[in-house]
């Protein structure tokens, strides 16, 4: 599964004033068609809430900007349905539609946490935290509600925080869910982890019900539609947890963590997972919520890091614009992006490198072993992996390198060098 996530409200503001998911002109469904891509992530489609828009007008907990850049935070959803300004849900069914006949899959968010302030759930006292004066809350139909958060960092000033283990909400997310399974291919499930029994238990003291969360929602969705593909954000190395409960694919961001700052020796002991666990992660250098990989990734390094995103197994995640090489990493509640200047260089290899690569990820993968000889130790800096068709070699490191691959393949890298293989030149 290769993904382009694009962040819907910007780029049909960039398309023009007026422009809906169902008058996108065939020349912009084109360019997100990129080469090995099967998917196309629309992030951001579902009604923002007025509330939450307000919120981040004013609240210092969002990036100032002219009021009439603010749309709200797509994970500030009002409703499950279709945003009117993108064209509601007869727009999407067009862009689906256009998407398919390119031979791509759509993918759609779900944000399991949490609601807009005016969103139906959060008027029900059964599906939502109670809050008290004395906390972070919001004035709901139900009262005073608890505000979304992650343990970790302060709660989010716009949305109320749902209650996992309240059967009641289990049954309005899985009919929400078999809707927008009508409308899609797959969800990207926001922040996935917090519905975690054990994360529930310790945040908000909830007793875990005999089910967990996850696994109760997509047993029951995939009963009735088994082909329709979870997709978990995930932290915390609970990857696993996650993958058990059902969900089909978790973020890699150990990966992007070592790919970011490690070296090969780190690199290759993450690599040494079982390859089928490894099948089921979601491998990026970029996403809105990390910088512009242009910004955090040394050139070479960058270079380096995108040879292994897109060689390796699993699913592929490519941000909006990463390819040609914007350094402004938009906020999520405002609906128009400048226009920044295209980097040719940059652009030019991530072309040549997607055209490379289709058709490498083949076959068996195996990770495989480099070594060197008693003077020459630099095979250390190497990481290596194989295809039926391929071998692929990465000197992860500021120096030279050379050794054998898999005992007899000599390869010889400059710094941050690699090198795609056909096997039958090998």
């Amino acid at each position: 599964m290769n993904i382009h996530e694009v962040f819907t409200w910007p780029w049909l503001e960039r398309l023009g004033p007026d422009v809906t998911l169902a008058d996108v002109p065939d020349v912009a469904w084109d360019a997100l068609a990129l080469p090995g891509v099967d998917s196309v992530w629309l992030m951001g489609v579902w009604e923002r809430s007025p509330v939450g828009r307000e919120i981040a007008r004013t609240h210092p907990a969002f990036a100032p900007a002219p009021p009439e850049d603010v749309v709200g935070s797509p994970y500030c959803i009002r409703s499950y349905a279709v945003d009117p300004r993108l064209g509601g849900r007869e727009g999407l069914a067009v862009a689906r539609t256009a998407l398919a006949r390119r031979g791509l899959k759509l993918i759609l968010d779900f944000v399991p946490n949490h609601v807009a302030p005016d969103h139906a759930w959060a008027a029900r006292r059964d599906f939502v935290m109670p809050g008290d004066e004395l906390d972070a809350s919001l004035e709901t139909a139900a009262g005073l509600v608890a505000l979304g958060r992650d343990p970790y960092f302060p709660p989010w000033p716009d949305v109320v925080q749902l209650d996992p283990m309240s059967p009641p909400l289990r049954d309005a997310v899985v009919e929400t869910l078999l809707d927008i399974a009508e409308q899609c291919d797959g969800v990207r499930c926001d922040m996935a982890m917090l519905m975690l029994d054990d994360v529930v238990e310790r945040t908000w003291n909830r007793q875990p019900r005999p089910e967990p969360y996850w696994r109760e929602v997509t047993r029951r969705v995939k009963a009735e539609r088994p082909d329709f593909v979870f997709l978990a954000e995930a932290y915390w190395d609970r990857e696993s947890d996650l993958l058990e409960q059902g969900i089909d694919y978790c973020y890699d961001k150990r990966l992007y963590d070592r790919l970011l700052g490690g070296d090969a020796a780190s690199l290759r002991a993450h690599l040494g997972a079982d390859p089928a666990w490894q099948a089921r992660l979601v491998r990026f250098i970029e996403n809105h919520d990390e910088p512009r990989a242009i910004d955090v990734f040394p050139p070479r390094r960058l270079r380096a890091a995108a040879v292994a995103l897109l060689t390796l197994p699993g699913a592929l995640l490519l941000h909006e614009e990463q390819l040609t090489g914007p350094r402004l990493r938009l906020p999520v509640h405002l609906g128009r992006r400048p226009v920044e200047p295209v980097d040719e260089e940059l652009a030019g290899f991530w072309h040549d490198l997607l055209a490379a690569t289709v058709g490498v990820r083949v076959g068996e993968w195996r990770l495989l072993d480099v070594t060197g000889w008693p003077d020459n130790q630099s095979c250390e800096r190497l990481v290596a992996w194989r295809w039926d068709g391929h071998l692929i070699a990465i000197n992860f490191s500021d120096e030279r390198a050379d050794g054998l691959v898999a005992g007899d393949v000599y390869v010889a890298l400059n710094p941050w060098e690699a090198q795609i293989i056909p096997l039958t030149c090998a």
